[in-house]
């Protein structure tokens, strides 16, 4: 009895003591900026009715913690500045260091705002050598869904100062925008990296937010059942691997003591196609599968026994990469670039092998055209597109895709924005909607609907909420199309009705075979140009043209631009391309267009009485040339007569 009644008392002690330390949010930490001239609250968790102490500056505040050791403090507005230490006392104490006030910015979306300075790595070299700057700071959030409850805080997370260390993590859009602005202002600038790759709108909402959308609402509450999660997780994994399986097996490249990829490999009787280029179109048809690739290279003399650099473009969907019968690398899925490292004991003087393996698991396999193929030692370089030899090693069935429940609705808001909103932030960026494209209609309703949600939720009023209209992406279309990407930019750019919105025009940024495009610098100049003035009252920041005023007369449409007072220009010089105007709505033709200061005068002889007038409406509108004198790119737009 005794034992017992002293191991109770133990465990007793023992929770009570865990109780009883103070604790912080993962934000609230060594490195946080905190937003600048606002009341801000710091707030955290305790044993109940703990007493606790701030002291700062000199001065303590004192709180309690309430019944279920929630406790918070109210912060008076602080100039911009520090480091400053923070110090909380209780029955524990916790002290913060190296604390700055400045401006904090959300960054969110999908994986254009996700995508890393790493993967910029090449593009901009300089840019990340000189990134030492402890004024540019980046909290990353970490990729967690829920749809049972909101979460109250990250599971991990920790601020990390710009450095070429450090800056390999930072969002590109994110860190290039905080660069402009720091430069302007220099004030100290905090990145909350809350962004994934392929999510839709609909995961970024609230659960009340999802409830005027029934789809999107029953889904959210589907996904609840831990159990069915369980399940699909379990047959998605079970599909992959017993594919994966069946593919080894009947794989020829891969039969044991003989594999494809060994240097000694036979490769006389390999067929040859072109690489880079899709093997639909070479004669192998739309198999999936796996399909071997070797290509035999000379090296000279002085680019041998070095170490180099093999860029293989994109490959859809997945690869195993040997050099000379080494593996050096693989990529599970089509987006990513091919660099892959070559090291200095591979590379001979004269003949030397490369063999790729792809495995395609549905649609079109083979390698995205325009894209870099080459090796290279510094400055000496084999290009490497052209005849490949090729060999089928199986085919297989379509391999049906997983789940991706991350991306399931209000799951990422649980997860990732709502243990966030208590930090006070100075405004939003955002990079999303190309998972929306398949059902652009719905965007016009759920994107407003988010940023109302996500206001209510911070309850700090109509914080600029900034956001970047989709790229140009896929091939050109010379005549009128209809086409979901300029549907869905309609969307975002209508959702400039909600007050304190802006938005970056990008469809001269993209690039027709990524849709991550590498130039991620003048989207965060653009975005930081938004800002400026939106957020920071900036009277002359240069904006993108955006149709403000329209009449629609007999023959021809008039329409006026904002951000236009020095007029419009063709940035080629050309006549204006890309104007379409339609009597019915339906069908379209070319029409000619005019510049008169700041407007646009459209019209064509085919169309007599004109009821829509659309402008850069494709996917891919590259040759749209109605700019500003600033050199920025007008929107696309859709107009229809009243």
């Amino acid at each position: 009895m005794k034992k017992t009644s002293l191991l109770f008392s133990f465990l007793f002690l023992f929770i009570s003591f865990g109780w009883s330390q103070i604790r912080l949010p993962k934000l609230i930490s060594d490195g946080a900026i905190l937003q600048r001239d606002a009341e801000i609250k710091i707030w955290g968790w305790a044993s109940p009715n703990e007493s606790i102490e701030l002291h700062f500056k000199n001065k303590i505040q004192h709180t309690e913690a309430d019944s279920e050791g929630n406790w918070y403090f109210i912060l008076g507005p602080q100039m911009a500045g520090g480091p400053f230490e923070m110090e909380f006392v209780g029955n524990n104490k916790i002290t913060l260091r190296n604390i700055l006030f400045g401006d904090v910015w959300l960054c969110s979306g999908q994986s254009n705002m996700e995508l890393t300075m790493q993967r910029l790595k090449d593009q901009y070299p300089n840019v990340i050598l000189n990134s030492n700057n402890p004024d540019i700071r980046q909290f990353l959030v970490p990729d967690r869904y829920d749809f049972i409850k909101v979460q109250k805080d990250f599971e991990e997370g920790s601020w990390k100062e710009a450095n070429p260390e450090n800056i390999l993590e930072f969002s590109g859009v994110g860190y290039f925008f905080a660069l402009d602005l720091h430069k302007k202002y220099k004030v100290p600038i905090g990145l909350i990296n809350a962004a994934l790759g392929g999510s839709p709108v609909e995961a970024w909402m609230s659960e009340e937010a999802l409830k005027p959308f029934p789809e999107a609402y029953k889904e959210h509450q589907k996904y609840k059942d831990l159990t069915l999660i369980a399940e699909i997780e379990a047959k998605d994994e079970a599909r992959q691997k017993s594919w994966y399986t069946e593919l080894r097996a009947k794989d020829e490249g891969m039969t044991q003591n003989s594999e494809w990829f060994l240097d000694n490999t036979d490769d006389k009787g390999w067929k040859e196609m072109q690489v880079p280029g899709y093997w639909a179109d070479q004669g192998l048809d739309s198999i999936n599968g796996s399909v071997w690739f070797r290509k035999h290279l000379d090296v000279p003399a002085q680019m041998s026994g070095n170490e180099a650099k093999l860029w293989l473009g994109r490959i859809v969907d997945q690869d195993y990469v040997y050099f000379n019968g080494v593996l050096v690398g693989g990529t599970g899925y089509q987006y990513p670039p091919r660099k892959y490292i070559i090291a200095d004991s591979l590379l001979k003087k004269g003949r030397n092998t490369i063999t790729v393996r792809v495995i395609n698991k549905q649609g079109q396999g083979g390698f995205i055209l325009d894209k870099p193929y080459f090796l290279s030692v510094a400055n000496d370089t084999l290009d490497l597109k052209g005849n490949w030899k090729y060999k089928l090693g199986t085919e297989m069935k379509p391999l049906e895709g997983p789940t991706f429940i991350r991306w399931k609705p209000g799951g990422l808001y649980n997860a990732m924005i709502s243990p966030l909103i208590d930090y006070k932030i100075k405004g939003v960026i955002w990079y999303q909607g190309e998972s929306n494209t398949q059902n652009p209609r719905e965007y016009f309703n759920t994107f407003p609907a988010l940023i109302k949600d996500w206001r209510q939720q911070f309850q700090i009023g109509n914080f600029p909420f900034l956001y970047v209209q989709l790229a140009n992406f896929m091939e050109p279309a010379d005549e009128p199309v209809e086409s979901n990407w300029a549907s869905l930019r309609q969307a975002q750019l209508e959702a400039l009705t909600e007050p304190n919105t802006g938005m970056v025009v990008t469809i001269d940024l993209g690039e027709w075979n990524d849709i991550h495009p590498l130039n991620k610098m003048d989207v965060g100049k653009r975005l930081a140009q938004q800002a400026q003035k939106l957020a920071y009252m900036e009277t002359k920041s240069s904006l993108n043209p955006i149709p403000i005023n329209y009449q629609f007369l007999k023959t021809k449409v008039k329409i006026e631009f904002s951000e236009a007072k020095g007029g419009l220009i063709s940035n080629n010089g050309a006549p204006l391309k890309y104007f379409e105007i339609s009597m019915n709505g339906k069908d379209f033709v070319k029409a000619r267009a005019t510049i008169e200061g700041n407007m646009v005068i459209v019209d064509s002889e085919k169309v007599t009485n004109p009821t829509v007038v659309r402008y850069a409406w494709a996917n891919n509108p590259v040759s749209a040339n109605l700019y500003s004198k600033s050199g920025l790119p007008a929107t696309p737009f859709e107009i229809k007569k009243e």
